[in-house]
């Protein structure tokens, strides 16, 4: 059974496509492998979210993540600053890590451009933070999407310079986790073919979202005047109406919209409506269940100070040995 990790920022509600997304897969890895979910609440401080925001957000996305699905029984779930052998990690880490090669990396030279007033030390090293993150539970198989193989390669860097360096096999190669199947990638409502928060809030449809705000959403869709001629090729923000529905309706739904888009009798108001209903009563358990939780105070502190106590086992051990290898011993 091989050791997965992932890392969850502390960015507010899940939406549609993150739940079709990584969730999904997340679902089956903890009951095929041995795996750690935390919430990335170190990362977020890059951006410097006030207290008030932060809390709420960790408090946000783990309720979240839990009303979806993940088991703090079959999967270790915690908070990653309830871990201080993370720090600790990282901070050994950034001593074999160089300037140049932190430099060169593509997030921070992003990073840089779109936050010009705050180029902290944190942006710098935000790969050596990700590589402690994993490395801290000898993980060899981590779930990231084409933006983070850099990242990913960085990790692997790190782990063989330490190797190296003090002339051990310590700690393995990590590598993209092969989810077997091509990830679902749910459409925005504005248009874009990826569902994103931070590109458009109201592009997205929420887990959380009240069936009002639903509706308000999806009879907002960008759509056109309709076909012309039959079987005409959908434009894209067609394509992504389609592909929602898809999604959350039945075939039977589908196919009668398909059919009516081919034979130039299309009504989108009434396609978006049904699509509407549809989103509404797919998100309704995940909706009752995050109330649910949000209230529950007594079972978030067992998830969490569980999960932290399973996280900290795990890195204890690994802190303990990267010390004795580097020299650091009791007198």
């Amino acid at each position: 059974m091989e050791t997965v990790v992932s890392g969850i920022r502390p960015t507010g509600n899940l939406h549609l496509g993150n739940y079709f997304g990584a969730l999904k897969n997340f679902l089956k890895m903890q009951q095929e492998h041995h795996c750690f979910f935390f919430v990335a609440d170190y990362h977020s401080l890059t951006t410097h979210p006030t207290p008030f925001d932060l809390h709420k957000n960790i408090k946000q996305v783990l309720v979240e993540y839990l009303a979806c699905g993940l088991d703090p029984e079959k999967a270790t779930i915690y908070i990653q600053s309830d871990v201080p052998e993370t720090t600790e990690l990282y901070l050994l880490l950034n001593m074999n890590a160089y300037m140049g090669e932190l430099e060169r990396c593509t997030s921070f030279k992003e990073k840089i451009k779109t936050q010009q007033n705050n180029v902290n030390a944190g942006l710098l090293t935000y790969p050596v933070l990700m590589a402690a993150d994993v490395l801290l539970h000898r993980a060899t198989k981590v779930p990231v999407g084409k933006d983070q193989e850099q990242h990913l390669e960085m990790m692997r860097t790190f782990a063989n310079r330490f190797n190296r360096i003090y002339n051990v096999e310590y700690f393995p190669e990590p590598h993209a986790f092969n989810f077997g199947e091509a990830l679902v990638k749910i459409p925005g409502l504005d248009g874009s073919t990826k569902m994103s928060k931070s590109e458009n809030e109201n592009s997205a449809i929420f887990l959380a979202d009240e069936p009002a705000a639903i509706r308000k959403k999806v009879m907002r869709a960008l759509t056109d005047e309709g076909p012309k001629t039959p079987n005409e090729k959908k434009p894209q923000a067609i394509e992504n109406i389609f592909n929602l529905m898809s999604a959350l309706s039945s075939k039977e739904t589908y196919d009668h919209f398909n059919e009516l888009y081919n034979t130039c009798q299309i009504r989108y108001g009434d396609m978006k409506k049904q699509l509407a209903e549809d989103a509404i009563k797919f998100t309704e358990p995940f909706r009752a269940r995050i109330s649910e939780l949000m209230s529950d105070k007594e079972y978030l502190h067992k998830v969490v100070r569980m999960g932290a106590e399973k996280a900290r086992e795990s890195a204890g051990k690994t802190v303990r040995e990267v010390r004795e290898i580097i020299g650091f011993k009791s007198f």
